[in-house]
């Protein structure tokens, strides 16, 4: 469980407590539902991890909801967006073992992190992972309730594969920018775990390069 669960909850167990000695105990129930609530929210359960050569995982839990190619500092990427809604798992981890080159955080609005122009125009943190032979980008934007971005992690420091570094608060998205050039492993409606579900398998050769590679080296034998 993240700590920030007992931020919220205690107050209100300690309300509900107060509530419930001074009045009728039940006008606490509902602060008790909320404490349950938080206890719930900010649940960080354990993942396997893959441990495949070039697999990307989801950086989060929730639904995939738009895989399309955009243009990023003036090279073609791939970008894989996921929804988090209010009932995921809200812990974000890293797609790829590797050193964070850069975090950027963007102030702005709080669309509906459903729509297309949150990507853009919402209050966000960008961070750039190198590593594996790749450059990875991934963004933890904020939604209509998120209001608060949290990433634990500094510039130079390492992480492996599917490492906890941070969360959203209350519903949000992230978009993964990936080589346009990587295997995918999803599809637009399909739900991802974080640290489990792989994206994508990057530094992929194309089927002829890879078969002309393995003729030639049978002619060299």
């Amino acid at each position: 469980m993240v700590r920030d669960a007992y931020y919220y909850a205690l107050p209100l167990l300690a309300a509900m407590a107060l509530i419930g000695w001074l009045a009728n105990p039940l006008w606490a129930l509902p602060l008790l539902l909320l404490a349950g609530f938080f206890f719930w929210f900010f649940r960080d359960p354990d993942r396997l991890v893959p441990g495949e050569a070039c697999a990307l995982v989801s950086p989060a839990d929730g639904k995939v909801t738009d895989i399309s190619p955009v243009m990023s500092n003036g090279a073609a990427r791939l970008r894989i967006s996921i929804f988090l809604n209010v009932f995921d798992v809200h812990v974000n981890r890293s797609p790829i073992g590797g050193i964070i080159r850069e975090i950027q955080y963007q102030r702005g609005k709080f669309i509906n992190a459903m729509n297309a122009a949150s990507a853009e125009q919402n209050e966000q943190n960008v961070v750039t992972v190198e590593g594996e032979g790749q450059t990875i980008v991934f963004k933890q934007i904020a939604g209509l309730l998120a209001r608060r971005i949290v990433f634990n992690k500094r510039v130079g420091d390492r992480v492996e594969r599917g490492e906890r570094v941070g969360l959203i608060k209350f519903g949000s998205r992230v978009d993964v920018l990936l080589d346009a050039s990587a295997a995918l492993e999803v599809k637009v409606g399909e739900r991802v775990k974080g640290g489990s579900s792989v994206l994508a398998y990057l530094n992929v050769a194309p089927p002829v390069a890879a078969e002309s590679a393995g003729q030639a080296q049978r002619g060299v034998l």
